[in-house]
């Protein structure tokens, strides 16, 4: 192990001594008379990059890389995971002839065999290495920042540093897929992909940080669990010059059509366009110098992947690498049958049909409890639903087969308005760009009164518990979006001087605080609400739990891959310009009923079989409920216990114990949920070291 005595990285990381005369988050101006021996900035401000690529070294655990700066200013460290080209020459940090130009990329970048073209041919770029990474250089140095990210397509966060001009950045795909997080220590800006990394730098206090814990922040803004450590926002980049002040800058955002605008494509010109758009992304998404497999459930999203890619790799389309056979090979995750939560029987059917692989991840309760603490080491933030613990051991199985690579469904019910708690808003007005037939006005709003008294169910909480903020209704339309979200992501019990140090911490608002003024204009103007609510889920929901507890994390606690044709922007972009009624519309068979993802649906039904073209959407979700006396409830018992929660600091420990074992002889799913959240928060503390919060810290 290397005695250089600097800081972090994850599957990327970066870290600045900062000298700016201003102050950041609170950060106080830098005492430049500390670093005015540079023994002592060596001993005792840098700990060694070492320690903190060893803690995120499941990301990359082929190679380690490290590039220093000759003023030893800055620092860049990765952890290598090989996927494409799998020789010496594609290890990072990577730099350009010059060397003025340095870059850590985490995730992939598609098409890059066309961007390495150009760049030869426009600016005659000398590449070191045939990683699909390596282009991020070349672009920066033709088209300049921010506008390099505008061409980089796929799901990415990455460092650059240009020492020449001094500029420092650090950028986060548009979606949010590949984590990344900063914070400022001691005049230096840290960034790493996971949390953990930080825990080996000398100055970074792990703190709860209650406001945007109890203001939902952490799940619907740009907050973590811990104070001052926050996440690049998707779409965004950070920027420093000359090692002055940190400004954290947006290159990307979506938008949708305007509401009042008529579209006069056909359904049929739609359909097929869904279709090529999906099946560019997927294609793209096949290549690789290792392993690709397909990650497939009960649902139209995964199966539609599954169906695709095969077709493709009938066509001839390659699946990974050159030692990789012609069949495809899919994975899911079984739960007990008698759950009401398992779906491998009918992704073992369609896996029949495609006459594919099928291998399944057996989940019962006892497999839950063992695992629940080490995948939320890895997952960083508490969540009130177990499923994360599926995707966790179904990486380990993926792992055990020698794949690198695995597609996923995730982002297409955001897209495509797949979810129920849609409907609502999908119905709170008229769809004007809709040429075809449109739902009377009468039934329009009938359907509407029957579909919000519907929607706290499919939450997980209760009905009294939806709470309605006219403050944010008046700012997002009147959409029922935020209050849903809010309402089924538990709440806690919080102890009493939290509201009393924070006040009122309605996280509806939350929603409202994460978004800009253009922004809201459009909410107000130009969209329709339901593009409101899948903006809204998309930005907040998406990134923030989903892409992270069921993707990224989970996938990379085994040195996964996961890649999400779904959320290839060239898609998304062009359904998100699609009319509300192409993707929700009342089902001719069932009347009262609405179809989910109709173009999706009607794009995919080549590729699928009649069973998943004809069946509703069903979430991915662990079990909710467990008996008493089993491994769930033993374990709960383990964690949650009035000592531990009393060391938390912010949530009622009094009675806890109690309410443990009421709940579960009551099979109270609500408050079950609250539980996993709290039991996670313990391990959380004790992993991290976290002292307890007091009103003071808060």
């Amino acid at each position: 192990m290397s005695d250089r005595p600097f800081g972090p990285h994850v599957q990327l990381q970066a870290i600045l001594k900062i000298s700016w005369s201003g102050d950041v988050r609170g950060t106080p101006p830098l005492q430049i008379e500390l670093w005015s021996s540079y023994l002592f900035l060596a001993l005792m401000i840098f700990p060694r990059l070492d320690d903190s690529l060893a803690l995120i070294r499941h990301r990359g655990p082929d190679s380690t890389g490290q590039w220093i700066s000759p003023d030893e200013r800055v620092a860049l460290g990765h952890v290598r995971l090989e996927i494409n080209d799998l020789s010496p020459a594609g290890a990072q940090p990577f730099s350009d002839v010059e060397d003025t130009v340095h870059a850590v990329v985490n995730g992939e970048i598609y098409d890059y065999d066309r961007l390495r073209e150009e760049m030869v041919e426009k600016q005659n770029y000398t590449f070191k290495s045939r990683s699909d990474c390596e282009v991020v250089l070349a672009l920066y140095k033709y088209y300049g920042a921010p506008s390099f990210l505008f061409h980089l397509r796929g799901e990415f966060s990455l460092c650059l540093y240009d020492s020449e001009r001094q500029i420092f950045m650090a950028a986060r795909d548009r979606y949010g897929i590949k984590p990344l997080f900063w914070t400022v220590a001691e005049g230096r800006l840290l960034v790493a992909a996971e949390i953990k990394a930080f825990k080996s730098i000398a100055g970074v206090k792990f703190e709860w940080d209650v406001r945007s814990i109890a203001d939902g922040s952490t799940n619907f803004g740009y907050a973590t669990t811990f104070k001052n450590i926050e996440k690049v926002r998707p779409g965004h980049y950070l920027v420093c010059r000359s090692f002055g002040p940190i400004s954290q800058l947006e290159y990307w955002n979506s938008d949708y059509a305007d509401k009042t605008v008529e579209d006069n494509r056909s359904e049929d010109e739609v359909i097929e366009d869904v279709r090529k758009h999906l099946r560019e992304a997927i294609r793209l998404r096949l290549r690789a110098d290792v392993k690709v497999g397909i990650s497939l459930s009960g649902g139209l999203d995964s199966s539609f992947v599954a169906g695709m890619s095969n077709q493709l790799i009938k066509e001839g389309e390659k699946l990974g690498g050159d030692d990789v056979t012609d069949r495809l090979s899919c994975f899911g995750v079984g739960f007990d049958e008698d759950s009401g939560f398992d779906e491998s029987a009918i992704a073992e059917r369609t896996a029949q049909h495609l006459g594919v692989r099928f291998y399944k991840k057996s989940m019962n309760e006892q497999s839950l409890a063992d695992q629940l603490e080490d995948a939320t080491w890895h997952g960083e933030q508490p969540s009130p639903d177990l499923n994360f613990i599926g995707i966790y051991a179904l990486s380990e199985l993926v792992r055990e087969q020698g794949f690198r690579v695995l597609l996923n469904g995730q982002g297409s019910d955001e897209i495509f308005g797949g979810y129920s708690i849609f409907l609502p808003d999908f119905l709170r007005e008229p769809d004007l760009t809709f040429t075809g037939p449109r739902i009377p006005e009468s039934e329009r709003r009938e359907a509407l009164g029957a579909a919000e008294k519907a929607a706290p169910l499919y939450t997980l909480t209760r009905p009294d518990k939806l709470l309605i903020s006219p403050l944010a209704c008046q700012q997002l339309n009147n959409t029922i979006m935020a209050s849903m979200i809010a309402s089924a992501s538990t709440s806690l019990a919080f102890s009493p001087w939290v509201p009393e140090t924070h006040g009122n911490c309605d996280q509806q608002l939350t929603f409202c605080d994460t978004i800009n003024g253009s922004t809201i204009s459009k909410i107000q103007q130009k969209w329709h609400p339901l593009h409101t609510a899948e903006y809204l889920f998309t930005t907040t929901t998406l990134p923030n739990w989903l892409l992270g507890h069921l993707g990224d994390r989970g996938e990379m606690a085994h040195s996964i891959e996961g890649r999400t044709p779904f959320l290839d922007h060239k898609l998304t972009e062009y359904v998100n310009g699609l009319p509300p009624s192409m993707k929700i519309r009342p089902d001719p068979h069932h009347p009262g009923t609405f179809l989910e993802k109709w173009v999706l649906r009607e794009a995919a039904k080549p590729f699928i079989t009649e069973e998943i073209y004809t069946r509703k959407k069903h979430p991915y979700s662990a079990p909710v409920l467990y008996p008493v006396g089993g491994p769930i409830h033993r374990l709960m018992k383990r964690l949650i216990t009035e000592e531990s929660v009393e060391g938390l600091g912010f949530l009622v420990s009094e009675g806890i114990e109690e309410r443990v074992e009421r709940c579960f002889g009551e099979q109270d799913r609500v408050t079950m949920r609250e539980l996993f959240m709290v039991a996670q928060f313990v391990v959380l503390g004790r992993a991290f070291g976290v002292p307890k919060a007091v009103p003071r810290s808060g």
